[in-house]
Parts: C-alpha cells; structure tokens; sequence
C-alpha cells in the first residue's frame, strides 16, 4: 500500500464527489448486481462510487473496505446522506482481507489500483475472498491518455508532475492500460476491457464544470506541494501551466482523457 497522493483534504473529499457524479453514466450504467448478491467494494475512499454502486444496486449486499478510517467515516456520513441502507462499511487492508474465502459474488475495485506498489497481489488476494464464477469489475485512469488544446508547454510540464509525483510515492497512473494483463495475471478468465473516452469541448459545459474545473485540475494542483518539495519544477513554472490548463476550460478549449472499464471471472 502506497500513501493517497492526492491527500485527504475537504477539498480532494469535495473533488472525489464531483468526479463520481460528473461520471456516473460513462463508468457505472452497465455495472448491475442481481438481488441478494454479496459485493464487496475494496477500497471505497470517503464513498463517492459507494453511493452510486449502491443506488444503482439496492437490493444488492455491499460491504465497502477502506484502510483509512477517517476516510470510512466520510463514507459513512455520504450514504447516509443519500439515504443508502444497503452498504456496511469495514475497515480493512486489501492484502490482507479478514473475511473467509469464497465469500462474495462480486468484487468492486475503482480508482484503487493506481495507488497500490503491487496491484497484481491485491487482484490476488481480492479474488481468494471471491466465489468459483464470481465476478470482478476494475476502473481505472490513465494519465498518459490526456491531451488537450490549447497543448501549452507549461501545462503538460504541470500534468507530467502528477505522474512523476504517483511514481515516485510508488504507485502508477498509468495503470488504465495494465488492466488486461494484470487480471490475467492474476488468474481471472473471460477477461474483457474497454475504454471509456471523455471527450470535452465549450458545447458541453456541464463536463467543462464537473470535470476540467472541479476534477482534472484540481487533481493536478493536488501535487503541487510534492512536485515543488522534489523540484521537478519552479514554483512560476507551475502557476503558468494551471493557468494554461485553465484554457483548456475556455473558449476554443477541449480536453480529452480516457478511463478502463475491465471484467474478470474467476
């Protein structure tokens, strides 16, 4: 387990919602669980997916794991929230989980993979704790998949942070594209992946909102601390690409990234 590089702010809790919300039709329509199924959400963070997983399944039995207790009761008070009665909440670390194997039906991960130094062993261990043709659901980014206009210089020095930042605190924000063979390596059958493409322009002003100005950058200016303490870059070269991504946002503006969506059966 690496630590969360984006940290545990009120604002990266307020990000981690609008993300989940901004996203919810392109990650999470075709994730369904019958009635009665037993889905165990591994690594649920503060619940932004949670509430989605369970409003979408409510008749499903989630239970959401999370290594971070502060972050468990933030899921807590966002279920209740949104009246969700249908999750209980565990702390738990994901290499080592405290339940019998054979226990659930179906496994979610989402935005967990990136963060871990050994993925494949947590799809391991993930898949002890899963019935004999159970399923297992996994999404993730890839930071190398962005582009945008206007492509300022400075801007993409900003981004690359984010990824040189992940690196070196021993996780991979490039993990989108591992998911195949990382599920096959970890023994799963009738693997499958897509890749779900967001694509945004000035005639779409609601993924403008919720995901350049309310996501993406504030997922970057997340890093600036780190970025500065390692010196990948000067302080003035980082506000002049935050204030080119701002662009992107703008006008003539587009941004384009791209989340995997992969399937596994065990």
């Amino acid at each position: 387990m690496t630590e969360y590089v984006h940290g545990y702010s009120e604002r990266e809790a307020l990000r981690l919602s609008e993300q989940a919300e901004t996203l919810e039709k392109l990650l999470h329509h075709d994730t369904v669980y019958p009635p009665g199924a037993k889905v165990l959400e591994a690594g649920c963070g503060i619940g932004a997916q949670t509430v989605i997983l369970a409003k979408n399944n409510p008749d499903a039995e989630i239970t959401s794991i999370d290594i971070s207790p502060e972050s468990l009761e933030k899921a807590r008070e966002n279920t209740e929230k949104n009246g969700i009665k249908n999750v209980k909440f565990l702390q738990a670390n994901i290499f080592s989980l405290p339940f019998e194997d054979s226990s659930f039906d179906h496994i979610f991960v989402c935005f967990v993979l990136e963060h871990l130094q050994s993925p494949e062993e947590a799809l391991k261990s993930l898949k002890k704790v899963l019935k004999p043709g159970g399923t297992i659901t996994v999404i993730e980014g890839d930071h190398g998949s962005c582009y945008f206009h206007p492509e300022g210089k400075k801007a993409i020095e900003a981004w690359n942070c984010l990824i040189r930042v992940q690196a070196y605190m021993k996780g991979n924000s490039l993990v989108g594209r591992q998911i195949y063979p990382l599920l096959q390596e970890s023994g799963f059958e009738k693997i499958r992946v897509e890749p779900r493409m967001v694509y945004i322009d000035s005639s779409k002003p609601e993924l403008v909102d919720g995901f350049i100005l309310k996501t993406i950058i504030p997922m970057v200016e997340g890093v600036k601390e780190q970025s500065l303490k390692m010196q990948i870059i000067k302080e003035e070269e980082w506000e002049k690409g935050i204030e080119e991504l701002h662009k992107t946002a703008e006008h003539g503006g587009t941004f384009c990234y791209t989340f995997f969506k992969g399937w596994g059966t065990k």
